[in-house]
């Protein structure tokens, strides 16, 4: 008797606990957009998603040919780009309605752009933390080196590529990777 109590006492305690939080994603993060307006990330759970630390200042800012080009070549097929403006390096003194500006004028650039972000440092913003941090990207992880670093972000939200800010749009790894998370279902 004592035995099927104990049996029913740990049967109601394991059901009466909750399931655990799910994993957090690369995409379950909200920020505002360089028009300041309020944005879910996970809007793009879905999507193939190429997130890059961006500036305009920058000898890679002719990087946004590619990337605009890039976009306009897969996005019906899923693929978004995401920019973050950063001064981290100190080449994006431009205001976030400048940044806008100048991207769409000089590249037609007319992906999401995000506000202004640090991509590193103490003040680093909790989405690029989640990026590098080796706990939360294990395979990819390490401080961003540079301006136009990318994540490649699976349409799961895990991160399955990081890339070299020297590596441009039409680089054959960078292009094989996303046609390969493309192609995954």
């Amino acid at each position: 008797m004592r035995l099927v109590m104990l049996v029913l006492m740990v049967t109601v305690i394991s059901c009466d606990k909750e399931a655990p939080p799910p994993q957090k994603t690369s995409l379950d993060f909200i920020i505002r957009d360089v028009r300041n307006n309020v944005v879910d990330l996970s809007q793009y759970k879905g999507d193939v998603v190429l997130m890059i630390n961006t500036a305009t200042e920058c000898g890679l800012t002719p990087q946004f040919i590619g990337l605009q080009k890039l976009y306009e070549n897969y996005r019906d097929q899923g693929l978004v780009i995401l920019g973050f403006p950063s001064n981290s390096f100190k080449q994006e003194n431009k205001t976030e309605e400048e940044i806008i500006i100048f991207c769409s004028d000089n590249f037609l650039v007319d992906f999401p752009m995000f506000g202004k972000v640090d991509v590193k440092g103490p003040k680093q913003h909790e989405i690029y933390k989640y990026l590098t941090d080796p706990a939360t990207n294990p395979q990819f992880p390490g401080i961003i080196r540079w301006n136009f670093e990318k994540f490649l972000i699976g349409r799961d939200g895990q991160i399955v590529g990081r890339f070299a800010p020297e590596v441009t749009s039409e680089d054959p790894e960078l292009i094989t990777a996303i046609e390969n998370a493309l192609a995954a279902s």
